[in-house]
């Protein structure tokens, strides 16, 4: 129940997200090594969903593991760099809902739980991508 509040609280967050002041998210999530492990098991969550893996059917698995790293590396504070495309544009086409977003935060949780990253740094990963779901959802 706690976690459900959490989420839904992360996904109606107000403004942009914050920018990573220091590295100390990006420690705590292991650096590049944890990311990537992280990364790689909430990709394969991804496309074992049947919830989920319609949106990931033509992507390309490699792609998509190291943009999400990038990202999430970059946003955590570490030294990569994000070069994907830009969120509102990456996911016109796929016709998302929020029941869509809310699995895939659902499925990041889960890898983050199965990596052993403590609640509060799950938290403040959710709290950089939340304000994303402006960008994501795009299905009333």
């Amino acid at each position: 129940m706690l976690r459900k509040f959490l989420i839904a609280l992360a996904l109606l967050g107000g403004g942009a997200a914050p920018a990573a002041a220091d590295d100390r998210l990006y420690q705590a999530l292991g650096e590049q090594a944890g990311i990537r492990r992280l990364v790689v098991d909430f990709v394969d969550r991804l496309y074992l969903d049947a919830r989920l893996a319609p949106f990931f059917k033509d992507a390309s698995r490699k792609n998509l593991v190291e943009q999400l790293g990038d990202q999430f590396c970059s946003l955590a504070g570490g030294p990569c760099r994000y070069e994907g495309g830009a969120m509102r544009a990456v996911h016109r086409d796929m016709n998302i809902g929020k029941g869509d977003f809310n699995a895939l935060v659902e499925a990041l949780q889960d890898a983050m739980e199965a990596s052993g990253i403590p609640f509060a740094t799950q938290n403040r990963l959710l709290a950089l991508l939340a304000p994303m779901h402006r960008d994501i959802i795009n299905k009333p």
